[in-house]
């Protein structure tokens, strides 16, 4: 079956499409065109149910497969991953609106976390202690959980998901992924590539929908643990709605990452940096720039050439040779985004280089904005203390990188920061100073590889644990220590008083 041919999309449940019994479906456009290209299934209760219901079953006999055969069928499903990765980047531009290049590269770095999840046997190992006590063995094991959910963004529909769901089986769980609405052709298309990687019916399913899938899922007595990615408002909820209900949950909320320039920096490297950083993927990215804090004498400069390059970015459909920078998810997205453009204008902030109205040639329907720089922006400012979401770049001023450090950490977002620089001394201030989840160094988007884990400080997390890495090893598994004993005669049989060791 060819999903991309569908007018109305499937569920995916138990190793198949499966007709939901819902009745609400949504809209799926194509940003570039601003054309309904398909129409998305918006689960009930029972809809999620029956994915809950499947998972559960599988979780039976998936719990108790050799790690090592859990890690083979996710070794198969990145070879698939592999070839079929222009494929998938395709369905990724046509949905989501991002260029054909951006999009591989995001299924390349979800495939980095499948082929971590591949060495999670390894992980699994616990901890052995011969002889605690006279004749006694104590150690420890990494239990699965049971049926884990991942709710995940439009902006990332391949790689967000694969930051969960690999991690989540590759520990015995199973899986019900709910994707974004607004792009959710790829999760299934994932549903089948795991499917003919030998992974066996019901151990991952997809369910698509708003609000009344979410908090199906929430509720549902059979869902342990959920793994979330958003805005902030809507990671506090999840947060606060899924530990009500006993589960664990691990909720990513919003960001307003600062790249710090130096007047020592590089201009020329940090300006093509930026750019690319802030302008990238129309800066629908988590961890995408959207303040540049420019240091002394070196802001008239950075501008300058910053506004010189972004008035040549590429702007056009994702699929169309040498674009950079494609459209904004939807319409609402793009009203949104240059309504705060026209605010940054009536607070005081200098435009410098406009990207309300772009003219994209043969796409007068489709949702652009182009790239936008402001310059003497204050934090007061509704552009500087929102989460913007698209490619407008603000450039704050300070006097010193005490300043700008302080800056950083005055905000309530805290997921990621960069500093562009030629000192080491600058490097080590801002690297034990900044209060942020992710920290680069000459480095504009420190996402950090699938071995260590992704996550941010203040309001940019709610939970213990970050996703992937060994953070999420720890987070899809709960630890269970066992303490042994096997007297030949008896004789060491236990009495009233606390069991003493030793």
């Amino acid at each position: 079956m060819d999903l991309t041919t569908l007018e109305r999309l499937p569920l995916w449940v138990g190793g198949r499409a499966y007709s939901p019994s819902t009745t609400r479906y949504g809209e799926v456009t194509n940003p570039a065109t601003g054309e309904v290209i398909r129409h998305v299934p918006f689960a009930n209760a029972a809809d999620v149910d029956a994915a809950v219901s499947a998972a559960a079953s599988a979780f039976k006999t998936w719990s108790t497969t050799p790690s090592l055969r859990r890690a083979r069928v996710l070794m198969k499903f990145r070879d698939l991953l592999d070839a079929h990765r222009k494929d998938l980047a395709r369905i990724v531009t046509q949905e989501h609106g991002k260029t054909l290049a951006d999009a591989e590269g995001s299924i390349t770095r979800g495939m980095e976390v499948v082929e971590f999840a591949s060495g999670i046997p390894h992980l699994l190992k616990g901890e052995h202690s011969d002889s605690v006590g006279t004749d006694v063995d104590s150690w420890s094991v990494r239990a699965p959980l049971g049926v884990c959910a991942g709710i995940t963004p439009f902006n990332f529909p391949a790689m967000v998901p694969m930051w969960m769901f690999p991690v989540a089986i590759g520990c015995g769980n199973t899986f019900v992924l709910k994707p974004s609405e607004r792009d959710p052709t790829l999760s299934l298309r994932l549903g089948e590539l795991l499917k003919e990687a030998g992974l066996p019916d019901g151990v991952f399913n997809v369910v698509h929908g708003d609000k009344e899938a979410v908090d199906a899922l929430l509720a549902h007595p059979a869902v342990r643990a959920v793994s979330f990615v958003g805005s902030t408002p809507i990671a506090k909820y999840i947060y606060e709605t899924g530990a009500r209900n006993g589960k664990r949950v691990q909720a990513l909320g919003g960001a307003k990452n600062h790249a710090i320039v130096m007047p020592d920096a590089d201009v020329d490297f940090a300006t093509e940096a930026i750019i690319g950083a802030g302008y990238g993927s129309a800066g629908e990215r988590c961890m995408a720039i959207s303040a540049v804090v420019a240091v002394g004498d070196v802001a008239d400069t950075l501008v300058e050439r910053l506004a010189a390059r972004a008035k040549r970015v590429a702007t056009g459909p994702g699929d169309a040779a040498d674009v950079e920078m494609g459209p904004v998810i939807t319409c609402a997205a793009r009203d949104r985004i240059t309504g705060l453009i026209d605010k940054g204008v009536g607070e005081g902030a200098t435009l410098v280089v406009d990207g309300r109205k772009p003219n994209i040639a043969g796409h007068p329907s489709g949702f652009f904005v182009g790239p936008t720089l402001f310059d003497r922006v204050t934090p007061a400012m509704a552009i500087y203390r929102e989460e913007i979401f698209g490619p407008v770049l603000c450039v704050v001023r300070a006097e010193s990188l005490t300043e700008a450090i302080a800056m950083i950490n005055a905000n309530p977002y805290a997921n990621g920061a960069a500093l562009f620089t030629r000192s080491g001394h600058a490097a080590r201030r801002f690297e034990q100073g900044v209060e942020v989840g992710m920290a680069g160094i000459n480095v504009p988007i420190p996402v950090p590889m699938a071995f260590y884990s992704f996550g941010g400080w203040r309001n940019s997390l709610f939970g213990d644990l970050n996703v992937h890495g060994t953070d999420g090893v720890r987070f899809y598994t709960r630890l269970k220590t066992v303490t042994s004993r096997w007297p030949d005669d008896g004789s060491a049989a236990p009495g009233f008083h606390m069991p003493l060791m030793g």
